[in-house]
């Protein structure tokens, strides 16, 4: 009984932050980025306090406090402090439309299956059935990252996809060693801090968040 209802618990919640992750792609006010993400990343929270309450791994705790602290207070905080100062408020043209972003993410996370299909068949965790939503949502990121065109939106785009990681390696080891999620959120840290000074350097140089300004560097 207890396996069952973790299993369902885990894939809705899986399920919950694969929405969020998609929800990028049909929106276009830089805002409401920061804002599914930051409620993704609160799911996520509260899906590692379940693995932690159902596996009996109290360090998970911990973890879903700083991914709570992190990721929902902290960067969520700066990056609207940043969209403020810089002025950006609209992914006004991505590479690929809205329809055409929503089609592919479903073709991705159909993809997401057909790659994780052997583990699943071979898993006997109860959360196995959330592995293909963890890869489906890596796989979202990725598309973000590469089909947005301002700066900030492919930050956004790379937190979704660190987000993806995690969930994926909560689900697939069926808990994870704090040391282990310590050094990827310092890692996580990291890329944003350089991220945020890579933003600020293009605007000052181009007077523009649009990553297509950088193709007039090529000599």
């Amino acid at each position: 009984m207890n396996d069952a209802l973790f299993s369902q618990l885990s894939t809705l919640g899986a399920s919950v932050v694969l929405f969020f992750g998609i929800a990028l792609l049909w929106r276009r006010s830089l805002h409401s980025y920061v804002a599914a993400f930051k409620w993704q990343s609160a799911i996520l929270a509260g899906l590692f306090v379940i693995v932690g309450y159902f596996g009996n791994d109290h360090e998970l705790y911990v973890v879903a406090a700083l991914l709570f602290g992190l990721k929902v207070l902290i960067i969520p905080r700066y990056l609207d402090r940043l969209q403020a100062r810089i002025g950006i408020e609209r992914e006004v043209a991505p590479y690929v439309n809205v329809a055409t972003s929503l089609i592919i993410a479903g073709l991705l996370v159909l993809l997401a299956y057909a790659v994780t299909r052997p583990v699943v068949q071979l898993s006997t965790l109860p959360t196995r059935a959330g592995l293909p939503l963890a890869v489906g949502l890596i796989f979202v990121g990725l598309f973000v990252i590469i089909t947005r065109k301002k700066a900030l939106t492919q930050i956004v785009g790379f937190l979704v996809l660190e987000n993806g990681i995690a969930l994926l390696a909560v689900l697939g080891t069926y808990g994870i060693p704090l040391i282990v999620e310590l050094g990827v959120f310092l890692d996580v840290l990291m890329g944003f801090l350089v991220m945020q000074v890579i933003v600020y350097q293009i605007k000052t140089t181009f007077d523009s968040m649009d990553v297509d300004r950088l193709n007039q560097l090529r000599g």
